[in-house]
């Protein structure tokens, strides 16, 4: 890869907006600036009114992500630089921000996810895997934390699952990721990114105003109680909406609707 080539790379597609991590060389790593990058792109993409689903892969089929660049952070403590805690940076903490997105999120994995790179899958809302990818989270053994995993994980899995795969750091398929609902669909060698845009197509075929309110209330009523999450408000709502009522006209007429995203 060329010294001038972006790390992170963006591509609007309709309205998708296409995010593809450019390291192979380096496993498709998280360096400080890649997470910079990607916490920008997301941030970006959720403002855009244009842009209505975010689908996140990674060049080459070696790694979807390796999580931290390792090396750069040896080289760091080498150096006597402190580390600083994820949630005590001037940065936002970049598995919140993807979590925290208000636009449908998916994660197209090329490759194996691994440690921060399978927390940052886990944060999109999707999840498409090649059928030759693995997912694990080895912290464990190198002494790490897997602070959003160890919020997260057990939210998404059973438990006993999730504890397993904490404590033990061992890696699983992408097919067993699948048996326990880790990840959406298991694709052909090459196809997870066809089939993360197809989802994506289909997705944006839908009311826009519906999507964000599905997507804010689901992540802020996660953990609440079940009367205090009914009585959220999120966004804009569909109930009131142009989208609303351009909806049941289209489906009166027998149409293919037209969202105005508001």
């Amino acid at each position: 890869m060329s010294e001038t080539a972006p790390i992170l790379l963006a591509e609007t597609r309709g309205h998708i907006r296409l995010l593809t991590i450019n390291r192979p060389e380096r496993m498709n790593s998280l360096s400080p600036e890649m997470s910079d990058a990607l916490i920008e792109a997301f941030v970006d993409a959720g403002a855009d009114p244009d842009i209505r689903v975010i689908v996140l892969t990674a060049v080459g089929e070696r790694a979807f992500c390796a999580g931290a660049d390792l090396k750069a952070r040896a080289q760091e403590d080498a150096a006597g630089k402190p580390f600083q805690p994820l949630l005590s940076r001037v940065q936002r903490y970049l598995f919140e921000v993807v979590y925290e997105t208000i636009k449908p999120t998916i994660a197209a994995l090329n490759g194996p996810a691994i440690a921060g790179g399978m927390e940052l899958a886990l944060a999109c809302d999707i999840r498409v895997a090649a059928e030759h990818v693995t997912l694990g989270l080895p912290e464990a053994k190198r002494g790490k934390g897997a602070h959003f995993a160890n919020v997260i994980l057990p939210r998404t899995i059973p438990p006993g699952i999730a504890f397993e795969m904490l404590y033990l750091g061992e890696y699983i398929t992408a097919q067993d990721a699948r048996q326990w609902g880790l990840v959406n669909r298991v694709v052909p060698r090459g196809e997870a990114l066809n089939e993360a845009l197809k989802m994506a197509e289909a997705i944006c075929e839908n009311a826009p105003v519906t999507l964000r309110r599905m997507k804010e209330t689901a992540v802020r009523a996660n953990g609440l109680p079940v009367p205090v999450a009914l009585r959220l408000n999120e966004g804009i709502s569909p109930y009131t909406s142009e989208d609303r009522v351009e909806g049941v006209r289209a489906y009166v007429e027998k149409r293919k609707p037209i969202w105005r995203g508001r």
